[in-house]
């Protein structure tokens, strides 16, 4: 994947709430790839949950800004496209689809990474793929 979008945000740090590239979670990843590669700002939801451990509270923000717009969800995945994963009793996690079988996430205090999105981990956990308003046809 030389020369990929992806491979520049592959090894950020994590940090809980992070928006920044000096540290982030799953969805200011997913804020940082889609302002910088596609121009669009995503709200930061950083203040409205006390951290990564609060997964009611993550899934209770994820729910309502999917169902609030403009995203959409797919059954196709096309690159940017976001993929929901439930964690625990939560859907708390978010990737952002690379290509047809992997995703850019971060988890837990780990760093930035690409992984299958179609293996045992991922795939039993997968609750939807959203695509945001702007971006109605495939890459």
């Amino acid at each position: 994947m030389t020369g990929h979008w992806s491979t520049g945000y592959v090894g950020l740090p994590w940090a809980d709430r992070g928006r920044e590239r000096t540290g982030l979670d799953c969805w200011g990843l997913a804020r940082l790839v889609y302002a910088e590669q596609l121009g669009i700002d995503l709200p930061s939801y950083a203040g409205d949950y006390l951290g990564a451990a609060e997964m009611a509270e993550i899934d209770g923000l994820i729910r309502g800004a999917l169902g609030a717009g403009p995203w959409i969800e797919v059954t196709d995945r096309a690159e940017y496209d976001l993929a929901l994963f439930r964690i625990g009793r939560y859907d708390s996690h978010i990737g952002i689809i690379v290509d047809r079988s992997r995703m850019l996430h971060m988890m837990g205090r780990d760093a930035a990474k690409i992984e299958r999105i179609d293996g045992a981990q991922w795939s039993r956990r997968m609750c939807g793929i959203w695509r945001h308003g702007s971006r109605r046809t495939t890459a």
